[in-house]
């Protein structure tokens, strides 16, 4: 088989719909990893037509590693996507084009945009770059607690076309998973240093992912507390975040300014 979607999903029947038909144009065989869902996720996917197995969620990268070691030798291709990301019409056309004539490529590099509060954010910084498309075997999910990636030996290619990260969940459910998040990412920069092993480097390139990373690790080189503060203003006034409306000064609160606080408060309170 060429392609193979994977899927990961709990409690996510209120977008799973949406992204397991757009992602039906691209491929019959679409495999989801259920992680306890207590609502109809798995009567919808299955409804659907999807491969559905259950696996106890540990972290992401467990997951998604699990996934591929489980599912890889199955297609030449794996697509892989988060329950609430749904391809639009133009990724779904490029991903089309590149498996007609793959040529030389291994992977291929998304823009995945934002939501919140049901509306699409478009200025602020907040569009992000993921690898998600690649042949088999070419990549894995790197070793770290929050905000991972997939990493492949060769360079990515980006494709036109968006991945859209609907975060349709209520407020209660983002600030709560966010609360988590910002352990996680607390717990991920109390880790050892030293050179990082299978994880995206962070570094002034092409590769967007790169250089986010790079811009993620002068962020965090800066004074705790005020940085956070710093931050929001770039991202929602010299950026632009203002310019999303209601939506965009929320998101720029919360995710920005309370989230990235949080981390620091986190930080500090493990120092005792």
């Amino acid at each position: 088989m060429q392609l193979g979607v994977i899927v990961l999903t709990h409690n996510s029947a209120y977008v799973i719909e949406r992204t397991v038909r757009a992602a039906l144009n691209v491929s019959p065989c679409i495999y989801v990893v259920d992680s306890g869902s207590t609502d109809d996720t798995v009567a919808i996917v299955t409804a659907l037509g999807c491969h559905v197995v259950h696996r106890a969620f540990k972290h992401y990268a467990d997951q998604r590693n699990w996934a591929i070691d489980e599912f890889g030798h199955r297609s030449d291709w794996q697509l892989h996507l988060d329950a609430d990301e749904v391809l639009d019409a133009l990724a779904i056309a490029e991903i089309k084009r590149v498996l007609s004539s793959p040529g030389a490529a291994s992977g291929y590099i998304f823009r995945r945009r934002t939501y919140f509060l049901g509306q699409p954010l478009r200025f602020g910084g907040n569009d992000n770059f993921h690898l998600r498309l690649f042949r088999s075997g070419a990549a894995r999910c790197e070793d770290r607690l929050y905000d991972q990636h997939f990493v492949s030996d060769q360079p990515g290619v980006r494709l036109r076309g968006l991945l859209h990260d609907m975060n349709v969940g209520s407020l209660t459910e983002w600030t709560a998973r966010h609360n988590r998040w910002s352990d996680l990412e607390a717990a991920e920069l109390r880790r050892p240093s030293g050179e990082p092993v299978g994880q995206i480097q962070a570094r002034l390139s092409s590769d967007p992912r790169e250089r986010r990373r790079y811009y993620k690790g002068r962020y965090y080189s800066a004074p705790p507390i005020l940085r956070p503060m710093l931050l929001f203003v770039y991202r929602y006034l010299i950026q632009g975040g203002f310019l999303d409306g209601r939506a965009g000064f929320l998101y720029a609160f919360f995710q920005v300014l309370w989230f990235r606080m949080l981390v620091d408060a986190k930080l500090q309170e493990s120092k005792g």
